[in-house]
């Protein structure tokens, strides 16, 4: 399966960079705040500046009862009033837009610190399992049904929605619209543990045919290496027992331990976005995944001889 090109990568999220419905109401919302504020508080001032410094007449007539019960009690009152009604109305606005479930349902459980990635049917059962990446298809809805595996995570999608807690033992719903192809960066927004700052969620928007397409490839099991290095890094991959933790569809490879790795090539980064994928990296995470993760738990393979870390990084790259 390769990896269809999107355009453009965002390289750090930003509230400010709206490409969703649902962050578009938010950061809507955020400057009528932001506007409301600055306007109330350039007036303060001036009326501050005014009392001190302005001339007799004025200054006594801003002291007067009716001034500072009408300045400083109906104003205000009608103010927040006012920006109270409008944040509700926007947040009913986005309630009802995610009265219906959306046709494209993805699980996403927050682990220490990786998101494991489920694709769902009609029926809630499992169509492909994958990791730290979601590909959704421009212009549709996307409910995000989240979980925690261990400790409280938070998904944070700042371009496309807003940020939802993950908690053990129960389910919360995300909605995702994207209006545009691109690779949207998340975060995990609430501090779980060491690695907290480097677990990253990438959301990959496509073009609706361009989705189906990539759904397809990715349900299919993992092509057979044809290359002699490739042959033998799978080879290495079962006498090493990597098997106990991944998964490696149409191979004897089950684990559910660690990452499903059946199509690991065709992802952006390795480790929810610690290192960019390639060769050369996952010959780095194989041999060390302590140094570029501390308390990841993957172990350490420095047993390993350089050649034969190649050939492991290249099966695993060529799993696309």
């Amino acid at each position: 399966m390769s990896s269809p090109a999107v355009v453009p990568v965002q390289v750090a999220q930003s509230v400010l960079d709206a490409r969703g419905d649902a962050a578009s109401h938010i950061l809507g919302i955020t400057w009528v705040l932001l506007a409301g504020g600055a306007l109330v508080f350039v007036a303060v001032m001036a009326l501050c500046a005014l009392a001190i410094a302005g001339p007799g007449p004025l200054r006594a007539w801003l002291g007067r009862r009716r001034f500072v019960v009408v300045a400083g009690i109906v104003f205000p009152v009608l103010a927040l009033t006012a920006l109270l009604v409008y944040t509700f109305g926007v947040a009913a606005q986005m309630v009802r837009a995610q009265a219906q479930t959306a046709a494209t349902r993805i699980h996403v459980t927050g682990e220490l610190w990786w998101w494991r990635v489920r694709y769902l049917d009609a029926d809630g059962g499992t169509l492909l399992e994958t990791a730290n990446e979601i590909r959704i298809p421009v212009g549709e809805p996307v409910d995000l049904l989240l979980a925690s595996a261990d400790v409280v995570h938070s998904v944070w999608l700042p371009s496309l929605a807003g940020k939802l807690d993950m908690v053990p033992g129960h389910v919360n719903r995300l909605r995702l619209r994207a209006d545009a192809a691109g690779v949207y960066r998340g975060q995990c927004a609430e501090f779980c543990g060491a690695q907290h700052a480097r677990m990253v969620l990438h959301v990959v928007a496509q073009a609706p045919e361009a989705y189906q397409q990539w759904l397809q490839g990715a349900r299919q099991p993992a092509a057979q290496p044809q290359a002699r290095a490739a042959q033998q890094g799978r080879a290495l991959f079962e006498q090493a027992r990597c098997n106990v933790c991944h998964t490696v569809r149409g191979t004897g490879a089950t684990g559910t331990l660690g990452p499903d790795l059946t199509h690991v090539g065709s992802r952006l980064t390795l480790a929810a976005g610690t290192l960019p994928n390639g060769i050369g990296s996952l010959e780095a995470w194989i041999a060390d995944p302590q140094h570029a993760k501390l308390g990841a738990r993957m172990p350490s393979y420095r047993r390993f001889s350089g050649e034969e870390l190649r050939a492991l990084a290249i099966y695993l790259e060529g799993l696309r």
